[in-house]
């Protein structure tokens, strides 16, 4: 049976273009506060004060009477392989980092699934060296421009946290 390989970038990269197509058009859905009389039948029910769920709802996100902006998020945790621990919070502090210093769209993505990959793979309980090294090479390899000054509008805070973070990632690294 053939190994199947999946290209995390490219899912990133279409989860992140398919998010920007739902921003420009935002979902709305339209509620009534009072239902009309409905004659009950069987196990009907009318709910009026808000949303009923039947069923599992594990993971689920769920937005009632906002003023029409939401952030949400889930948080994942997981337990860290044991000699990681410093290689997971570098990459954390680095990914966190990476929206703000104004890379092209396509590094940026390509770099944040090149933190994720490590994250998953530190979580593994045992962690493929071969992939993590990989992907910090690539993360490093995408901060180095804007390290160097190299990458146009870099400004020099940019310029000191590429050098600090690419050091962090280079000090934490397995061997």
């Amino acid at each position: 049976m053939a190994k199947v390989s999946i290209d995390r970038r490219a899912i990133a990269r279409m989860m992140g273009e398919i998010q920007r197509e739902f921003d420009k058009q935002p979902v709305q859905i339209r509620m009534a506060a009072e239902a009309p009389d409905l004659p009950v039948l069987g196990h009907t029910s009318i709910t009026y004060n808000g949303p009923v769920i039947h069923g599992n709802a594990d993971g689920a996100q769920l937005a009632w009477n906002n003023t029409g902006t939401v952030n949400q998020g889930q948080t994942r945790n997981e337990q860290i392989a044991p000699g990681f621990e410093a290689l997971a919070q570098a990459v954390v502090s680095t990914r966190r980092g990476l929206p703000a210093l104004g890379l092209p769209e396509q590094d940026l993505c390509d770099a944040e699934a090149a933190a994720d990959e490590v994250l998953d793979e530190v979580t593994q309980d045992e962690p493929d060296p071969g992939r993590i090294r990989r992907a910090l090479t690539a993360i490093k390899g995408l901060l180095a421009p804007v390290a160097t000054g190299a990458a146009t509008g870099a400004g020099e805070g940019a310029q000191a946290w590429a050098r600090t973070a690419i050091g962090q990632l280079g000090n934490a690294a397995i061997s």
